[in-house]
């Protein structure tokens, strides 16, 4: 694989938001991996970094929570955030031709479908755990979305 090659697939890995790619032939064996928000030219300077990575990760969503939460606007003490389990692309509806799953005003119930993200090709149906009224959508049609980052504001019914 030419330099020029995987700079490409460097390029391409940032793009679609994917975090970690192996790719292996009977030639050569390249594993990638990638920080969120992390650029694609610094991606290989930091390869031995990120090993060290992984392990504060569990610990960083809970302390970047509060964070979240005071950074959404118009976000009371009183609203529940809906978040993303999954990194992918968020879509408001099943189908370019269908309505939005919920809009603002809208109540949603414990297992009510809010969104779908898409991951690697799969649609994974995103349902709300709590009850409440939606008083605003974080998110755009079509737009990538790490995890934990919140999608929508939900006041507590």
């Amino acid at each position: 694989m030419k330099a020029k090659e995987i700079r490409d697939l460097i390029d391409f890995i940032s793009a679609t938001g994917l975090e970690e790619v192996n790719i292996e032939t009977e030639e050569f064996k390249i594993k990638v991996k990638r920080t969120p928000n992390q650029t694609a030219a610094s991606a290989p300077a930091a390869a031995p970094v990120v090993a060290a990575a992984p392990a504060p990760q569990p610990s960083t969503p809970a302390q970047a929570a509060p964070e979240a939460a005071k950074a959404a606007p118009a976000a009371d003490a009183g609203t529940i955030t809906i978040k993303s389990p999954m990194i992918g692309t968020f879509y408001d509806s099943p189908n370019p031709e269908s309505g939005a799953f919920i809009k603002v005003g809208d109540m949603v119930k414990p297992g009510d479908t809010v969104c779908i993200v898409e991951a690697m090709k799969l649609f994974n149906e995103i349902e709300s755990e709590v009850s409440g009224k939606i008083v605003k959508v974080l998110v755009e049609n079509a737009q990538p979305v790490e995890f934990d980052q919140p999608l929508f504001l939900v006041e507590p019914a």
